[in-house]
């Protein structure tokens, strides 16, 4: 990975980009994504599930709400998880050996399977299949919490 990806990094660092932003503008940015971001998409997907049995138009409005954003949260993500692995390349350092790289690689994947599970309209808009993707978003949501812990952890080791 870190063959492929230098060339990149080679190139920010030729930008003269500030220490201080290669080192805490991936946690900066992320922090923001995952805490506001996610609360938001968090807060409203369970809404929906909530509110359906007694306010359906506030339900209604909630998984219109989530269905914006979520996907953008995942977009943002993604590329977050790109740029936290070249600034780690630009500091020269290790990738594969931080926690914090697998808790990330873990939560894209968690997403990815919530994504395509939502995308084929809950194959028929089946319960369990809603259910699953609610549980799955939750859990991806939790672990981001920790993989946030370990990146600063490893944000203050370096």
């Amino acid at each position: 990975m870190r063959e492929i990806l230098q060339p990149i990094a080679d190139w920010f660092n030729s930008l003269g980009i500030p220490e201080f932003i290669v080192h805490w503008g991936h946690p900066f940015l992320m922090a923001v994504v995952v805490f506001v971001m996610g609360s938001f998409v968090g807060v409203t997907g369970w809404r929906s599930r909530m509110l359906m049995a007694t306010d359906e138009n506030a339900a209604i409005e909630n998984k219109a709400d989530h269905r914006k954003i979520a996907p953008l949260m995942y977009i943002f993500l993604a590329s977050g998880y790109t740029g936290g692995i070249l600034s780690l390349i630009m500091q020269n350092e290790s990738i594969v050996e931080s926690p914090h790289f697998w808790t990330g690689s873990t939560v894209l994947i968690l997403l990815t399977i919530n994504a395509l599970i939502s995308g084929t309209g809950f194959i028929g808009n089946k319960a369990v299949l809603r259910t699953v993707h609610a549980y799955l978003g939750s859990a991806a949501l939790a672990l981001l919490v920790f993989h946030a812990i370990l990146g600063l952890k490893l944000g203050l080791s370096i």
